[in-house]
């Protein structure tokens, strides 16, 4: 029989995360921010939680049980303390086909393969590449994300319709709740002016919560999307057979929600660790998210990531450790253990209140003066990458961004490649073609325009001082270059290619190299091409 885990056990872990010494190394005053921030926060999430269940078509206690363990996990283990994960919308519109043709069952086991897949990216360090993501990208990430968050808010001002439908407010409620939400807005916004000793955002909530409870305020309050009341996650292996046709159903989706996981992980941690001055934790964060989602699938939750919403509000409202993100996980299972009848009572105006000053927070209001000053090419990523996670996912927006800026990069590469001829000083009668710019695919084609075997002297000189070879396409540009040299009965030599180029040049194995060092300058080489051995390509 296993040791019952103590406090001291549950510390232990801690201290091997990083959490329990940044814990004990606050002051008094810190650890009230913290612990508040948090409460800020799971009650922010519970309206969340409760949305994108309904979105993925599971029960509420599935989306609040995923917000509790995913972000838990993911704030004692992660990479970038202060982050707040929990179920998110990008994840839940790709569930719903899942939950729709097979069941709930079906979710819980592609969580768990969803989970492996990301502990895997962190394992072999797939996370860094989320460095390869431009800064247009990032800024249309923001604002598409902002939009998103905006919009979804809007659902809140929808009333059920008596026909199991919902039609938009209207009349007194309608102006009442917009008073609320104006309110709560301005409630967060004046009161760091008077003091800092709670969270703005908490206040506001507070205050507007306290006047429609006092006041019986007729207008939608958070128990009439679903109760938050519920008992502990309980444990269970997800019940679909362990067969080949299982894992061509769930694989598909386990592939598109981990990688839409990470990627929005991985960007809200940048954008995180952008405020708060912090760096990397890549890996760190994509084994957290695997592994949250594992253990969510197990305990039936459906999943979940960062939430840049979320993030924003507790960072904005002071929380800088993991005790903000551990707090506000623990607050969310007391909601649902033991406060769930308080939190029923919410208006979901203060909460909307505090969502559209995240989406003014979050928004890059500067990428308006950056359209006109950036490249056309960059103002282009902007908008489209704005534009795709608007109307289709994140997932799909990045990697659009990221191909466009990667071409747009290739084409004015291309264009940088210069060939310029002159006489040798030190050769007489040579003629020597000065390269600069890069020589890869996107260049080898103007590269090779530029030669003229026909009427070149006997001996021409390649001289790389200011390019570089790049890739297999430039070898083979290369190549046709000294074919035509040959075809000629001319003699073509290769000059100042840096140790890199030397080596791509040795390991194609068709060029000869004279391996005397160049006397002025030591790190290149010269090469003289055996035009006899060209004519065999790759």
């Amino acid at each position: 029989m296993s040791r019952p885990t103590t406090l001291a056990d549950f510390a232990k872990r801690l201290r091997l995360s990083g959490a329990s010494s940044q814990i004990t190394e606050l002051g008094v005053g810190q650890i009230r921010i913290e612990i508040l921030s948090g409460l800020t926060v799971a009650l922010a999430l519970v309206p969340e939680a409760i949305a994108f269940a309904f979105v993925a078509g599971v029960d509420p206690l599935v989306g609040l049980y995923a917000a509790f363990i995913v972000g838990l996990i993911t704030a004692v283990f992660g990479g970038r303390p202060g982050m707040i994960s929990g179920a998110t919308g990008a994840l839940a519109v790709v569930m719903v086909g899942l939950v729709a043709d097979h069941g709930v069952q079906y979710l819980f086991a592609t969580v768990v393969l969803m989970g492996i897949l990301q502990i895997l990216a962190g394992v072999f360090k797939l996370g860094k590449f989320i460095r390869m993501v431009p800064h247009p990208v990032m800024l249309g990430f923001v604002n598409g994300l902002a939009i998103v968050i905006f919009l979804a808010q809007l659902e809140q001002f929808k009333v059920p319709d008596g026909a199991g439908g919902h039609v938009w407010m209207s009349g007194f409620t309608l102006w009442l709740t917009l008073a609320l939400v104006a309110g709560t807005m301005a409630l967060v916004y004046l009161t760091p002016k008077v003091t800092k000793f709670i969270p703005a955002p908490l206040a506001a909530i507070g205050i507007v919560a306290a006047l429609v409870i006092t006041f019986d305020l007729n207008v939608p309050r958070v128990g009439d999307l679903a109760s938050v009341e519920g008992g502990l996650p309980i444990f269970g292996i997800p019940q679909v057979p362990f067969t080949f046709e299982t894992l061509k159903i769930i694989l598909p989706y386990s592939i598109i929600l981990a990688a839409i996981g990470l990627i929005e992980s991985l960007l809200t941690l940048n954008l995180v660790g952008t405020i708060t001055g912090k760096r990397g934790g890549a890996s760190q964060e994509c084994v957290a998210q695997g592994s949250a989602n594992v253990v969510t699938g197990f305990f039936g939750g459906m999943g979940g990531c960062a939430m840049i919403g979320q993030s924003m509000i507790n960072v904005n409202s002071g929380g800088r450790t993991r005790l903000s993100g551990i707090s506000a996980a623990l607050f969310l299972l007391a909601f649902i253990l033991f406060a769930s009848g308080a939190i029923d009572m919410i208006p979901l105006a203060a909460l909307v209140g505090v969502m559209f000053m995240v989406v003014i927070g979050t928004f890059a209001w500067q990428s308006f003066g950056v359209l006109r000053r950036v490249p056309k090419s960059d103002a282009l990523v902007i908008l489209l990458v704005t534009a795709v996670t608007v109307a289709e996912d994140l997932a799909i927006a990045v990697v659009v961004g990221v191909i466009v800026s990667a071409v747009v990069y290739a084409w004015n590469a291309a264009a940088r490649i210069q060939v310029v001829a002159r006489l040798s000083q030190s050769e007489k009668g040579a003629l020597v073609y000065e390269i600069s710019g890069p020589l890869f695919f996107g260049s080898t084609t103007s590269f090779v325009e530029r030669f003229k075997p026909e009427t070149d002297p006997e001996l021409v000189i390649l001289d790389f001082m200011d390019s570089r070879v790049v890739d297999h396409s430039a070898l083979q540009a290369i190549e046709d270059v000294a074919a035509k040299y040959q075809a000629a009965g001319k003699r073509l030599q290769l000059r100042h290619l840096t140790q890199d180029c030397h080596r791509l040049l040795t390991n194609a194995g068709q060029l000869m190299v004279d391996m005397d060092d160049d006397p002025d300058y030591r790190v290149a080489v010269d090469y003289e091409v055996n035009v006899g051995k060209i004519g065999g390509g790759h």
